[in-house]
């Protein structure tokens, strides 16, 4: 037999047959009916429901009062052409039989049992579909003005599975990029209940997407008085991990590569970039550089490409989605966005194969329509780009490997690529126009601080606040670090952060708290160096001096001059150490940022061996001594005895010497503030005789000349 009863449960209580709807008399019939409905297939004791009619008070009678309410409900149900008998009488009580009967609080839980199944499997279409289809049944509060204890307190277990749902709901949604149409639906829920904080976090990352970032962060201070105020308690660390990563625009807050940002036939033409930076500053000649890869429509040339370059926390992605929104109306054919995931620690890299079925979805080719043939897929993107004008944002790339399929054949698109990496395929075999990114200006990084946390703040702070700048290596992420702790703490001045910040030791665990990335990806690509130079970094990050040239990294490994500069420019670029220009006597010099520095010191703590980098310290140092010996010879001319030694000079090829002091003056001139640091750390390290004997080469008539 059919389905006959439709029962509903999930607002108020109903019963309907062929969609006419029949009445059920009387609050005590109610009230039985809904603890039935509430337990399909499953017996429900007399005594339960005389507790929940009466609630704790029964007459004599109540017993044979709910015999008399279940043959009503069952006289009821026949009067109405029930074939079937939909109450059964089962030892100690009743049971509801589901056979040929609909309940929507079963429905409810099958489907949101097939979108948990949909999500384990990856299939986040689907159970965005179930979960909507599972939210849809209700039409108000569960059993709504229906009375009894026992029933009031499955009103609120549904309650809060359905709000449960609803969260399960929108983290699929989020994930699928719709986080537009989630926004009215996400204030009603805070509004109504305002100490749900995944609720909250899902509006503040909604509004964040459509670049509403203000309301995001009232969002939060509404959620944060309201915690105080009720609880006494701070909001959890989830809400407070995503309050600062979106006060420093974290890259990983973008809608997910595999996401289209709605259907594309609703869409028309797909919009897939994150939200911008709101407080974006600086960078004019590189915008100046990017708006050179636009040319006039329909124009014939090569395809438009750029690769932003730089190390972890510059700013690439940030930059890139700003000019890209800057010139959208320039393509209107389009944005696409993918996340590579290049670097990232937790998930594998996104493949081309992916993005391109992603990409095709994006351009409005139906899922059935996506070839699963990976050259197909190659063909079948290209063709579609041939006639469209399109910008294709490559965000984290690892290798060129990874998104050479993605390249149109068509020079109306252009492609915007970041990397930590020189992807110099890139450069050679499309002629991408190269931004290499450096840290912000002094006054740019202060301004960026100002945004976040206020000018008077800033203004009252002073100098200290060029120096908590100064320490985060003005570099954009660590400063939107620094900044988000000081608008959590409203109550700390400028300075207390900075005194926290002077600490060597804890630098990195200021700046890498929660889920800043800054200690973790210098992990990621230190862990990608190859061994040798992976010591140099360790070995380099122990001197003290501000900057050195390519002999002293010869010194370190022991190795020739021309192999540690070839590592050394592994290092650049790798963005662990940067150049410092040519000095008087032509060698390349470099130096470090200070976070780099802090990192290949624990590094060589964790990874190296004691006793190996003592003796690498101390072959640096003898090298400077000979080479500075070596000066004041050639100045003071040949004759000049040497100095008395305390240590063993080290033998330095004589044409490398010859070379390096050919003008002595100039050689001094570039080693002065490295041979007062050597001086000064040779002592603390306890080789008393290499620093004097360093000082007295120094102090000598050739160095009182030249020093003044």
């Amino acid at each position: 037999m059919g389905e006959q009863l439709k029962f509903t449960i999930l607002g108020a209580l109903t019963v309907t047959m062929d969609g006419r709807r029949i009445a059920i008399g009387g609050a005590r019939q109610r009230s039985i009916l809904s603890l039935l409905l509430l337990n399909p297939g499953r017996i429900v004791s007399v005594d339960t429901l005389v507790e929940t009619v009466w609630n704790g008070r029964p007459p004599a009678t109540a017993r044979t009062q709910v015999a008399i309410c279940i043959a009503a409900l069952r006289k009821r149900f026949k009067s109405e052409g029930c074939a079937t008998d939909v109450i059964v009488t089962a030892h100690p009580g009743y049971l509801f039989a589901l056979e040929n009967h609909h309940v929507d609080a079963v429905e409810f839980e099958q489907l949101t049992a097939r979108a948990q199944e949909a999500v384990r499997e990856h299939r986040t279409a689907d159970a965005a579909q179930w979960y909507e289809e599972a939210l849809a049944l209700w039409r108000g509060p569960a059993l709504a003005g229906v009375a009894g204890t026992l029933v009031e307190d499955e009103m609120e277990r549904l309650e809060e599975l359905r709000l449960a749902t609803f969260d399960a709901y929108v983290a699929v949604k989020l994930e699928l990029g719709h986080h537009r149409d989630l926004l009215p639906d996400l204030l009603s829920v805070v509004r109504d209940h305002p100490l749900r904080e995944r609720a909250r976090g899902a509006l503040m990352l909604a509004q964040y997407r459509v670049g509403r970032r203000a309301e995001a962060m009232e969002t939060f201070r509404e959620g944060r008085e309201q915690f105080v105020r009720g609880l006494g308690l701070e909001p959890g660390p989830e809400l407070q991990r995503l309050h600062d990563a979106i006060l420093r625009d974290d890259p990983a807050l973008a809608v997910p590569a595999a996401a289209p940002a709605g259907p594309t036939e609703e869409r028309g033409t797909p919009i897939e970039l994150p939200a911008g930076v709101p407080d974006f500053g600086g960078r004019a000649a590189q915008l100046a550089a990017l708006d050179g890869l636009l040319h006039d429509q329909g124009e014939p040339g090569p395809l438009a490409a750029g690769l932003i370059t730089g190390s972890p926390g510059v700013g690439k992605t940030g930059l890139a989605v700003h000019w890209a929104h800057q010139v959208a109306d320039r393509f209107p054919d389009g944005l696409l966005f993918a996340d590579m995931r290049g670097h990232d620690e937790t998930h594998d890299p996104a493949t081309a194969e992916a993005v391109l079925g992603w990409f095709l979805r994006s351009l409005g080719v139906p899922e059935a329509d996506v070839p699963d043939d990976f050259h197909q897929r190659i063909a079948l993107y290209r063709s579609l780009l041939a006639d469209r004008r399109v910008l294709i944002v490559l965000d984290d790339v690892r290798t060129f490997d990874q998104i050479q399929a993605l390249i149109p054949g068509s020079s109306r698109s252009c492609v915007l690529v970041t990397s930590r990496g020189q992807v110099e395929a890139l450069m050679v075999r499309h002629g991408a126009v190269r931004i290499d990114l450096d840290a912000l200006s002094r006054q740019e990084s202060t301004e960026l601080l100002a945004r976040i946390i206020g000018e008077e703040r800033v203004s009252a702070a002073g100098p200290e606040a060029e120096r908590l700048v100064e320490l985060c290596d003005r570099l954009p992420l660590t400063v939107r670090i620094a900044a988000a702790k000081l608008a959590a703490k409203p109550h700390w001045p400028v300075g207390h952060l900075v005194s926290r910040l002077d600490n060597e030791r804890l630098r990195l665990d200021e700046l890498s708290s929660g889920e800043s990335p800054v200690r973790s990806g210098f992990e990621l690509t230190y862990r990608s160096l190859p061994w040798q130079a992976a010591v140099l970094y360790q070995r380099l990050g122990l001197l003290d001096a501000p900057d050195f040239a390519s002999w002293v990294g010869a010194a370190l490994l022991d190795e020739h001059t021309d192999t540690a500069e070839r590592l050394m420019e592994r290092l650049v670029d790798a963005h662990l150490l940067h150049t410092a220009g040519f000095d008087a006597t032509g060698q390349p010099r470099y130096r470090f940022r200070g976070l780099s520095r802090l990192f290949a010191r624990e590094v060589a703590q964790r990874d190296g061996d004691d006793t190996e980098l003592r003796e690498a310290l101390g072959r640096a140092f003898r090298c400077w001594l000979t080479i500075a010996e070596h000066a004041r010879r050639q100045e003071s001319g040949h004759g000049s005895p040497p100095l008395r030694a305390s240590v063993l000079r080290r033998l330095i090829d004589p044409a490398m010497l010859d070379k390096l002091t050919a003008s002595p003056s100039d050689w001094l001139a570039a080693e002065r503030p490295a041979l007062i640091s050597v001086i000064d750390q040779a002592t603390l390290c306890g080789m008393d005789g290499l620093g004097r004997d360093l000082t007295a080469t120094l102090m000598g008539p050739w160095a009182s000349s030249r020093c003044g």
